[in-house]
């Protein structure tokens, strides 16, 4: 665990490539590390983190953070590789390009795009978030973003208001592919299917799917009593199914639901955990699901059978804001607004003590019950009643 000195509201790890080209090249910052072709992916790992105190006068800033995650000693760096300033503008919510892109943050009123460059070597005329070029024209003026989300290709990217707007555009010539005006009261989260084909926004009572080629709706996945979503994610399931998770809270605490992606039907609702749920993602290998709680919890379970796997207790001194998987799935960064990002390792499932001796014995019956039958037939044994 490393605290940053700010509130953290969104985290994402950086694609190895753009770690290689754009932020380790320089030997510089590279010398310490001694960063080469022959070293391991892990050795190359670095995670993006954004948030502040907002437009108040607290003193805190608003930044946007690259830090470096050594999978070796699992550990993340002590001070950020690069670092940002932001100004009054408090980068609230944010989304990586999947491929080579840098990232966009939603502020206030605008969303910008950041290139890794300007992260690792910020000018120092630009300390007050004035505007320039990396504004995005067609999402400037539009309010609060509660939700961004790029399309696994990264040639979509989809945007979901606080007003309850979503727009999604192609990139980067973001010409208009939807805009509707009164998708939710409010859009608080977006996932797009693993082929790109479908975009699930989600907003309070009600999750919407929309077809981005015709650009339309094709379903509406109501909840049920007092559930109140909160999160969703699209995945594949171990027979390579697509699925769709959505995080939901209700009085009881917090439940994970999963649809299908064909009928857009509940497979099944399971209770997970007594309090409410504050963040949720999905592996990148589809095998996990990890849940962050009000209460600073961090748990992470089996998606298939939805059992817990691996439990964090106060892994956070307040609620989890966002959790976000390393691309192999071996581990998972948390943050929250209590200035810390915490790097949890996934641990190998191990057999329960006597599992294996338990099935030899079993095996051993069975073989000792088909020998005993065998040599029976052949006249071999008689059994002789007296």
């Amino acid at each position: 665990m490393q605290t940053y000195g700010v509130p953290i509201y969104a985290a994402d790890w950086i694609p190895e490539v753009d770690v290689r080209s754009k932020i380790l090249m320089d030997p510089e910052k590279s010398e310490e590390n001694d960063v080469d072709e022959s070293s391991s992916s892990s050795s190359r790992s670095c995670i993006v983190l954004s948030g502040g105190g907002g437009e108040g006068r607290s003193g805190i800033p608003n930044v946007i953070l690259i830090c470096r995650v050594d999978l070796d000693t699992n550990s993340l760096s002590e001070q950020p590789l690069g670092r940002l300033v932001l100004g009054t503008d408090l980068p609230y919510r944010m989304v990586v390009h999947p491929r080579e892109g840098g990232l966009i943050c939603a502020l206030q009123n605008s969303c910008r795009l950041f290139g890794w460059d300007n992260i690792m070597s910020p000018r120092e005329d630009n300390q007050a978030g004035e505007e320039s070029e990396e504004v995005i024209q067609e999402l400037k003026d539009v309010g609060q973003q509660l939700a961004l989300a790029f399309n696994p290709e990264g040639s979509v990217l989809a945007a979901g208001a606080e007003d309850g707007t979503l727009r999604v555009f192609e990139w980067p010539s973001m010409n208009s592919l939807l805009n509707e005006s009164q998708a939710h009261s409010s859009v608080k989260s977006l996932t797009f299917s693993e082929n790109g084909k479908f975009l699930v926004s989600l907003g309070g009572p009600l999750c919407r799917v929309w077809e981005v080629n015709a650009s339309t709706a094709v379903a509406s996945l109501s909840k049920e009593k007092d559930e109140m979503f909160a999160s969703c994610r699209f995945s594949l399931d171990s027979a390579g199914n697509e699925v769709l998770y959505v995080a939901a809270n209700t009085e009881r605490g917090g439940s994970i639901i999963t649809w299908d992606t064909k009928s857009w039907k509940r497979k099944e609702s399971k209770p997970i955990e007594k309090n409410s749920i504050s963040a949720f993602n999905v592996s990148p290998d589809g095998k996990l699901l990890a849940i962050g709680t009000l209460e600073g919890d961090v748990l992470i379970l089996d998606s298939t059978r939805k059992q817990t796997n691996q439990i964090v207790k106060k892994a956070h001194l307040g609620l989890v804001t966002a959790l976000t998987f390393s691309p192999d799935s071996r581990c998972l960064v948390s943050v929250s607004f209590d200035s810390r990002a915490r790097l949890t390792v996934i641990e190998k499932k191990n057999e329960k003590p006597g599992t294996r001796w338990w099935i030899l014995a079993i095996l051993f019956v069975i073989l000792y019950v088909v020998a005993y039958y065998f040599l029976k037939a052949k006249g071999i044994i008689s059994i002789s009643l007296s």
